[in-house]
């Protein structure tokens, strides 16, 4: 199936992983929303800026992909953002790392639910060993409600980022920078201009280029990344390699900020690891039809893409365009992509 896929969500997930901890250092100076939107906001810049210097044409928001599109930005850029960084200030940083799993949890479960996507049995035991690394996880911290908040902020954030990958899905056949910048740019202003107006103030400037650093990466490169993965693999799928994420923050935290690793800790790790192991080894493949579809997405003329052009001249690269799908039964390993949302 799509190794190069993979490889993006895998990358996406390294990115993402390692900015839990850095949020986690500079939370304590910086308003958990001012931080947010610093974080969303240079994400928006970097990649605003990239797409200036990089010579390509823009491709802009199709206008279907508009209403799913605004409701990614206010789960997944406005208020998830927020659950986290108020979350990190109640929540040792390899914890809230680990709890972080859970995003790919309620990203299936939704997928599978609410959007119809294909899970199949491994993956739902996968999702189980990733709940039960969960509960023991959080199982020290459950006894106080001081200590319960932190892990239910960031429960919170997990089930808005669910909802974002979700809908991100609907539109992700369009330019993924352009996505991710728009993204960036609406959620970080409206978040930064929420804790200024609640008397938030802006850090040192060093603080800034650092948060801007972290966002830009951690935020910005990770969500073009993902954005990548989730045409080819499907939400449920990419939020699985995606739930690898927490380990490299985990492995930070332990390292950068001197964290004790507990036994629950490991025990957490190992059931986590197993969960992510049954979702990544998983295969698909059944006899399929392809109904009749008209879209637009980058594309080479592999065996879904079989159509002619006016001109031949980029026939042979990856380009995109408006193009018809003809009614076509196969079968081949596939994941629930842009042309294999089929049910089951």
């Amino acid at each position: 199936m799509n190794s190069r896929a993979i490889v993006y969500a895998l990358l996406s997930a390294a990115l993402f992983g390692a900015s839990t901890p850095l949020a986690k250092m500079l939370v304590g100076g910086i308003a958990p929303l001012a931080l947010a939107g610093l974080l969303y906001l240079a994400s928006g810049i970097g990649l605003g800026l990239w797409m200036l210097i990089r010579r390509k044409q823009v491709v802009g928001v199709a206008r279907a992909d508009w209403p799913w599109l605004a409701g990614a930005i206010a789960a997944g850029g406005i208020a998830a953002p927020a659950f986290l960084m108020y979350g990190l200030r109640l929540t040792e940083a390899s914890t809230a790392s680990l709890l972080l799993n859970f995003e790919a949890v309620f990203t299936a479960a939704l997928a599978w639910i609410a959007f119809r996507e294909n899970v199949d049995k491994r993956v739902f035991v996968g999702m189980l060993a990733i709940i039960a690394g969960g509960v023991l996880l959080s199982w020290e911290r459950a006894p106080t409600m001081a200590g319960a908040s932190g892990p239910l902020l960031i429960g919170a954030a997990c089930l808005a980022w669910a909802l974002d990958n979700n809908l991100t899905r609907r539109a992700s056949g369009g330019d993924a920078v352009t996505l991710a910048a728009l993204k960036g740019l609406v959620a970080g202003a409206v978040n930064l201009a929420l804790a200024l107006a609640m008397g938030a103030y802006l850090p040192a400037p060093g603080t800034i280029v650092l948060a801007g650093l972290v966002g830009f990466l951690g935020y910005g490169v990770s969500l073009v990344l993902f954005i990548m993965a989730l045409r080819e693999l499907g939400t449920a799928r990419t939020g699985a390699y995606f739930s690898v994420a927490p380990f490299f923050g985990a492995a930070l935290a332990l390292f950068i900020l001197g964290e004790p690793a507990t036994p629950a800790f490991w025990g957490a790790t190992a059931l986590m690891a197993i969960g992510v192991w049954l979702h990544v080894s998983e295969r698909h493949e059944h006899e399929h039809v392809h109904d009749p579809l008209t879209h637009s997405h980058e594309h080479v003329h592999d065996e879904h893409h079989q159509h002619a052009h006016e001109s031949v001249s980029r026939a042979g690269q990856p380009h995109s365009h408006v193009h018809e799908h003809g009614r076509l039964r196969h079968r081949h390993p596939h994941y629930p992509d842009l042309h294999h949302r089929h049910r089951h």
